[in-house]
C-alpha cells in the first residue's frame, strides 16, 4: 500500500511481509484521539481494505499511553453539532476497523481509557502488556462512556461492562485477559513479538479465506442462532467451492503444503 508518510501528522506507518503497522504518535497527548488522529487513522485504514497487498493491520502506540481517549480540549464549550460530528467521525473510525477485510490485532503497551479502550475492544485481536491497564471512566468526569460502551459489551458481556462503565475503574492486563478484553498479556519487552508472531500465523493462511471469514463473523454475530446457521451454512458452501478451499484441502489430504491463490 502506498502511504504518504510525510503527510502523515498523527501516525507513523511501517510495511514488511505483508503486515502493515499503524502507531499513533502523539506521546505527549496520551495518543488522545483528536478528530484529525481519528480521520487519519480512518482513511489509513480504508486504503488497506482497498489495496489487499498488507495482509494483517497491527496498530500500535508510541509513549505509555496506547490511547486515553477523546481529546478532552476539544470537548469544551462546543455545541451539540459539533460533538455529534466527534463522535460520528469516532463510530466512522470503528466501522472502518471491522469493515475492511484484513483482521486488526490492537499492540497494548500502556493504559487505554475511554474511546481508547473502546478502539482496543473494536480490534479483532488485542495482546497486551501485562502492565496495561483498562477502563471506560467518564463516569467521573460527567461524561458517561456511552460509545465506548457499545464494542465493550460485546467483547467482554453485560455485567462486566458495566462494571467497568458505572465505576470508572481501572481493570488489570490479566482480568481484561480473563474477561475476553484482549487475547493474551504478556511481559512488556515481549509484546512487539507476541503480536509479530500472531500476525504471521494469520499471513499464512489464504488471505481469500482469512477476508471471507472476518466479514462473516461481524455478519452473523448478532444474528439469533438459527439465522446466524443459516447464513453460516451458505458462506461456508460457497468457500468450499472456491478454489483456495480445494487447494487447502487437497494439501492436507496429500499431506504437502498448500498454495494460495493469493
Amino acid at each position: 500500500m502506498a502511504v504518504d508518510s510525510a503527510a502523515l501528522k498523527n501516525l507513523l506507518v511501517e510495511e514488511a511481509g505483508g503486515i502493515l503497522r499503524i502507531t499513533l504518535n502523539r506521546p505527549e497527548k496520551r495518543n488522545a484521539l483528536s478528530v484529525e488522529l481519528m480521520t487519519e487513522l480512518t482513511q489509513v485504514i480504508d486504503d488497506v481494505g482497498a489495496d489487499h497487498s498488507n495482509r494483517v493491520v497491527i496498530l500500535a502506540a508510541e509513549g505509555p499511553a496506547f490511547s486515553a481517549g477523546h481529546d478532552l480540549r476539544e470537548m469544551l464549550e462546543r455545541d451539540i453539532q459539533e460533538y455529534r460530528r466527534t463522535f460520528d467521525v469516532c463510530v466512522q473510525l470503528m466501522r472502518a476497523i471491522q469493515r475492511i477485510a484484513q483482521p486488526v490485532i490492537a499492540e497494548v503497551s500502556g493504559i487505554a481509557t475511554a474511546a481508547g479502550c473502546q478502539l482496543v475492544a473494536t480490534c479483532d485481536l488485542a495482546v497486551a502488556a501485562d502492565t496495561a491497564k483498562f477502563a471506560t471512566p467518564g463516569v467521573k468526569i460527567g461524561l458517561f462512556c456511552t460509545t465506548p460502551m457499545v464494542a465493550l459489551t460485546r467483547a467482554i458481556g453485560r455485567k462486566r461492562a458495566m462494571q467497568m462503565l458505572l465505576t470508572g475503574d481501572f481493570i488489570d492486563a490479566t482480568t481484561a485477559q480473563d474477561w475476553g478484553l484482549i487475547n493474551a498479556a504478556v511481559p512488556a519487552g515481549q509484546l512487539r513479538g507476541a503480536t509479530q508472531t500472531l500476525a504471521e500465523k494469520i499471513v499464512q493462511a489464504a488471505s481469500s479465506v482469512v477476508e471471507l471469514g472476518k466479514a462473516a463473523f461481524y455478519a452473523q454475530i448478532d444474528l439469533d442462532q438459527a439465522a446466524a446457521y443459516t447464513y453460516a451454512k451458505e458462506v461456508m458452501s460457497t468457500n468450499a467451492a472456491t478454489e483456495d478451499a480445494q487447494e487447502g484441502m487437497s494439501a492436507f489430504v496429500n499431506k504437502r503444503q498448500p498454495k494460495w491463490t493469493r
